[in-house]
C-alpha cells in the first residue's frame, strides 16, 4: 500500500511529466522543486486539455472516476476540456484471479458449498472491480463482481490529496473559485464513496425492478443476497450484445428503431413518474438479450428527484420545446439557480436567441435538442450560474439516452416522441397528484397560521402593556433620510437668525425715550436689512427650489 507521502510524490511526478510543474510549483512554492523534472516533458502535439486527460488516466482509478464525473459539469467547464474528459474508460488492467479470490472469500468461505464453477478469466474489468462469470450449486449462472483490494484505502487516500489540492487552489488562485474546486471534490466523494457498498448498488437494481415489473421487454438482473456483501455482489448472468452493435440487434431478429423507443421511453418513466433513474447510461451498460429484453446493468450512479423538481423539470422541457425564455427562466429558478439581477436581461437575449437558432416550435430534430442541451450548459457556464450536480446529471442522461437512440435509428425524433409524452403527463393524474399535494400541504399552512393568530396578537398587546415591545427599523435608504434632516435643520437654524435680527434691532430702536447716536441707528438698520436678505434666501430654498425639483 502506497503511503500518503509516496502517492504526492506520484502524483507530483505524473504532473511534471506532462508539464504541469508550473502551476503545482505555483500552488506548493519550494515544495516540489526536488520532485519535478528539470525539463517537464509533454506529448508531442497535444493541447492542454488531452495532457489534462492523460494525467488523469496515469494518475489511476480515483482520478479517472473523477474526471468521468467532471465531464458532466458542462456549465463550468470549456467544451473543448469536457469532450476530453468523456474519452475516459473506466477500464483497468484485470487482477489475477489469486489476488482477488480472498475479498471473494471474506463473503464466501468455502466456494465450494455455493458455486460449481468460477470463471477465473474476468469478462469485465474496471477501475474499482471486476466481474467473473460462475455457476450456483443449482445450476444457476451469476455474475461475480468482485471489488479490487486495497481499492477503499487507495481511494480515501487520494481523496484526502484532492481535498487538499482543491483548497490550496483556492487559495493561491483566487479566480478559481467561482469553480468551486472544494465543492467539487466533496461531491464526487460523496458519490464515489457510495459505488464502493456494492450493496448500494443491488438496492438500486432490485428497485427498479420493482418499478418495472409490469413493463414488458425491460430486464433488470437479479440479485443474489445470500452471496453478497459491499464487496461482493452476485447477481444474475445476462447474455446480450452492447447497444451501438445495430449488427448484432438485427442478426438476433431484433428492430433497432423498437429498441431505441423502448429505451427511451423506459427513461422516461424512470425520469418523470418514478423520479429515480440510471444514471450512466453509456452502450457498455445497456444490453440487448437473445429474447430481445433491453438490459441494464451497473447501477452505481443514479438521480433521485423529489416531486416538485420532477414538475420543474417537465416545465424546463416544455419550454425547450415551446420556445418560452420565460418559462426556462422560472424554471432554472425552481431547481435553485439564483440569476443576479443585473444579468437578468441579458441571460433572457442570450435564452432567445439559443431558442431562435436551436428551438423549432412544435417540432424539434433531436440533432437541435442535443445542441440546445449543449448551447443551454454554455450560457449558464457564461453567466457563472451555479448548476446543482442532480440538474446537470439528468440533463447529461437524457443526452445520453438520445445518443444511443440515433445510433440505434439515425431517424429517431426527439420531438415526435417527447411532445405527445408530455402532454400526455400534464394531463395525467401524476402531474394531478402533486399539485393536489402542495396545495393541500399550502392549506394546511394557511389554516396553521390562521389557529396561530389570536395567539400571536395576544403576545404582541402583552408586549406593548408591559413595555417590552421592540420596533426593529430597517431602512435601505438611510442616508437620504439622513440628509434630509440636515437640510431641515440648516433652515430652522435661519429662521432662527432672521427672527433674532428683527427682535434685536426692535428692542435697539425702543430701548430709550432718548435720543440715540447715528451710529446705532445704522445698526439697527442693517439688522433688519440682513433679516429681510435671509428670508428672501429662505423662501428661495423652500419654494423656488421645490418648483425646480418637482420639474
Amino acid at each position: 500500500m502506497v503511503t500518503r507521502i509516496g502517492r504526492y510524490a506520484q502524483i507530483i511526478d505524473i504532473l511534471g511529466k506532462y508539464g504541469f510543474g508550473i502551476v503545482l510549483e505555483q500552488a506548493f512554492p519550494g515544495k516540489t522543486r526536488f520532485r519535478l523534472p528539470g525539463t517537464e516533458q509533454a506529448p508531442d502535439q497535444s493541447t492542454v486539455y488531452e495532457r489534462v486527460r492523460l494525467v488523469l488516466e496515469e494518475l489511476g482509478p480515483t482520478f479517472v472516476k473523477f474526471g468521468q464525473i467532471m465531464s458532466t459539469r458542462t456549465e463550468i467547464f470549456p467544451p473543448e476540456l469536457i469532450a476530453q474528459l468523456k474519452k475516459l474508460q473506466d477500464h483497468a488492467k484485470p487482477l489475477p484471479f489469486s489476488e482477488v479470490l480472498g475479498v471473494i472469500q471474506q463473503t464466501c468461505p468455502k466456494l465450494e458449498d455455493w458455486f460449481c464453477e468460477v470463471d477465473e478469466t474476468p469478462v469485465a474489468s474496471a477501475s474499482i472491480g471486476q466481474v467473473h462469470r460462475a455457476v450456483l450449486k443449482d445450476g444457476t449462472v451469476v455474475a461475480l463482481k468482485v471489488q479490487r483490494p486495497g481499492i477503499p484505502d487507495l481511494i480515501e487516500n487520494d481523496l484526502a490529496i484532492l481535498q487538499s489540492m482543491a483548497e490550496r487552489i483556492e487559495a493561491v488562485f483566487p479566480e478559481s473559485r467561482m469553480y468551486n474546486p472544494t465543492g467539487l471534490v466533496q461531491d464526487f466523494a460523496t458519490q464515489i464513496r457510495k459505488e464502493l457498498d456494492f450493496t448500494r448498488d443491488g438496492r438500486n437494481a432490485e428497485r427498479m425492478a420493482r418499478n418495472f415489473q409490469n413493463v414488458p421487454g425491460i430486464h433488470f438482473p437479479k440479485i443474489y443476497w445470500e452471496y453478497s456483501s459491499p464487496h461482493l455482489l452476485v447477481m444474475e448472468f445476462v447474455k446480450g450484445v452492447r447497444i451501438d452493435n445495430v449488427e448484432a440487434i438485427t442478426a438476433q431478429g431484433c428492430d433497432p428503431h423498437d429498441i431505441a423507443v423502448r429505451g427511451f421511453y423506459a427513461y422516461l418513466k424512470m425520469i418523470f413518474e418514478d423520479g429515480f433513474f440510471h444514471g450512466d447510461p453509456h452502450p457498455g451498460n445497456l444490453l440487448v438479450s437473445d429474447m430481445g429484453d433491453l438490459v441494464f446493468l451497473d447501477f452505481g450512479i443514479v438521480g433521485l428527484l423529489r416531486p416538485e423538481k420532477k414538475q420543474l423539470f417537465i416545465t424546463l422541457l416544455i419550454a425547450l420545446t415551446t420556445d418560452d425564455v420565460d418559462m426556462i427562466l422560472k424554471a432554472l429558478e425552481g431547481f435553485g439557480i439564483v440569476v443576479a439581477e443585473e444579468n437578468r436581461e441579458a441571460l433572457r437575449d442570450d435564452l432567445y436567441i439559443m431558442l431562435h437558432d436551436f428551438g423549432g416550435g412544435d417540432e424539434i430534430i433531436q440533432f437541435n435538442f442535443g445542441l440546445m442541451i449543449n448551447e443551454l450548459t454554455e450560457v449558464m457556464r457564461r453567466y457563472s450560474l451555479k448548476v446543482p450536480m442532480s440538474l446537470m446529471l439528468l440533463l447529461k442522461t437524457l443526452v445520453m439516452v438520445l445518443d444511443d437512440a440515433v445510433r440505434l435509428d439515425p431517424k429517431f425524433s426527439f420531438g415526435s416522441e417527447i411532445t405527445p409524452y408530455l402532454r400526455k403527463l400534464s394531463d395525467s393524474s401524476i402531474l394531478s397528484a402533486g399539485y393536489a399535494k402542495r396545495a393541500s400541504n399550502s392549506l394546511l399552512e394557511a389554516v396553521d397560521a390562521a389557529f396561530d393568530l389570536p395567539r400571536n396578537i395576544n403576545l404582541m398587546l402583552k408586549h406593548v402593556s408591559t413595555g417590552t415591545i421592540r420596533l426593529g427599523i430597517v431602512e435601505s435608504d438611510l442616508k437620504k433620510f439622513e440628509m434630509a434632516l440636515d437640510r431641515a435643520s440648516d433652515k430652522i437654524i435661519v429662521g432662527l437668525i432672521v427672527a433674532a435680527l428683527v427682535v434685536g434691532s426692535s428692542l435697539v430702536l425702543q430701548a430709550s425715550p432718548v435720543s440715540m447716536p447715528k451710529e446705532v441707528m445704522w445698526v439697527a438698520v442693517l439688522g433688519y436689512t440682513a433679516a429681510v436678505l435671509c428670508g428672501f434666501y429662505a423662501i428661495y430654498h423652500v419654494v423656488f427650489l421645490k418648483m425646480r425639483l418637482e420639474r
